[in-house]
């Protein structure tokens, strides 16, 4: 198994230093919550209604962060990563990967995994829809169903429904590399990628993925909206270090995507399948209960939103998340960071490079008195503008979970 990144002094310190009993910790990510000011209107964020979230920001630390560096547009899985302690730029791992985690897919040495869109291709070869009209995930099993039948030779080719639109493409076979480029050029109105190799060790799995789109094109050729596959993430079996291991907490997951779930899983936390945020929040006081010690909430709904252009229905997922922050406050959880992991304004219609707002309440954490949380209250904050990787260490700080430095060497 391929091992994902190597570990630095900054990261050996801080799990040298974690171990101390401390205070209960929640991650609330709202995926995709960020955005920004333009011109001629404020961001989602600072247009949506949240009483809860804006009394709650008076008695935290603010601030933002950069999910990978500074003008890099991340990915879903490499926010999330930066967010639970991982640089992204060491720990590179491919989205295939994580959606196989997530749907229990267990990867043998060897095999290639891509996230595929299930997308909608024009007369003349275009990409018309990235998401087919994000369709629902029965209409997605029929679409997997008709390239499963299908026959390539020495590799076995599977493609496993995630969720609406999206699925896993797996193939199986020897001499395979995921040294491929995306086919998803992450636009409409241009045709998609075609498969190319990004080394000699590529070659193979290039020229399978060639063949399983041209099949597609054909066996697919009677829909008018679903019928091609945008592909991305080609990757292969990883190895992380554990969460619970670095950080010395027990934790667990709530998650409706799999996407969200395999990663944690991939990070050794238990992970619980919810079937929305309601579902989640009902579920935290009996975690805490249980003496789980950090508790990571997604809600995926700021993202959709963003993602299809529409800046009411974003502001609408906020004021949700908003309406349940007391039931949150009143799980038994005692530090609380609010924060996403990336940013979608709705005017884009995509993730963009934009820093993410923060929040952490509770423990040490600093009360700044700033009585709204949105990007630009933010930027007034203590906690200042920082890559998401050092989020982690300052949730473990104000959590009592850290003991003090001495300057004694822990590793490299």
């Amino acid at each position: 198994m391929a091992s994902a990144g190597a570990t630095t002094a900054f990261e050996a310190t801080v799990t040298a230093l974690a171990g101390r009993q401390g205070r209960t910790i929640a991650l609330l990510v709202l995926d995709g919550v960020g955005g920004y000011r333009t011109a001629h209107r404020a961001s989602e964020l600072a247009m949506a209604r949240t009483p809860n979230l804006d009394e709650l920001a008076a008695t935290s630390a603010l601030g933002l962060h950069d999910p990978v560096r500074r003008g890099i547009t991340p990915g879903s899985g490499a926010g999330h990563l930066g967010l639970f302690g991982y640089d992204p730029l060491r720990y590179r791992v491919g989205r295939g990967t994580f959606t196989a985690a997530g749907l229990g897919v267990e990867l043998a040495e060897g095999d290639v995994v891509a996230r595929a869109n299930i997308c909608t291709l024009s007369e003349d070869g275009t990409i018309a829809d990235r998401r087919a009209g994000r369709m629902s995930t029965e209409e997605a099993i029929e679409v997997c169903d008709l390239v499963n039948e299908q026959s390539f030779g020495d590799v076995q080719v599977r493609l496993v429904v995630e969720m609406g639109h999206r699925a896993l493409l797996l193939l199986r076979g020897a001499g395979l590399s995921p040294d491929i480029a995306d086919t998803d050029p992450q636009r409409t109105d241009v045709p998609p990628l075609a498969p190319a190799p990004l080394s000699e060790a590529g070659v193979l799995a290039a020229e399978t993925v060639g063949t399983v789109l041209a099949r597609c094109r054909n066996v697919l050729a009677h829909r008018k909206s679903g019928n091609f596959l945008l592909l991305r993430g080609f990757d292969t079996r990883r190895e992380l270090p554990p969460f619970p291991e670095r950080y010395q907490v027990r934790a667990a997951a709530l998650a409706t995507y799999p996407m969200y779930r395999g990663i944690t899983r991939l990070l050794g936390f238990e992970t619980h399948h919810v079937r929305n945020l309601e579902t989640a929040v009902q579920a935290l006081p009996e975690l805490v209960r249980d003496g789980v010690e950090f508790v990571y909430v997604h809600v995926e709904t700021p993202d959709l939103a963003g993602e299809d252009g529409d800046f009411e229905a974003k502001k609408t997922a906020i004021e949700a998340v908003d309406a349940l922050v007391p039931a949150i406050r009143a799980s038994g959880v005692e530090v609380l960071a609010v924060t996403g992991d990336h940013a979608t304004p709705a005017h884009l219609s995509a993730h963009s490079w934009h820093p993410v707002p923060v929040l952490v309440h509770g423990g040490t954490a600093p009360a700044d008195g700033i009585a709204a949380f949105d990007e630009v209250s933010c930027r007034q904050g203590s906690l200042g503008r920082f890559p998401a990787y050092e989020l982690m260490p300052q949730l473990l700080a104000a959590a009592g979970r850290l003991a003090k430095f001495d300057g004694q060497r822990h590793g490299s």
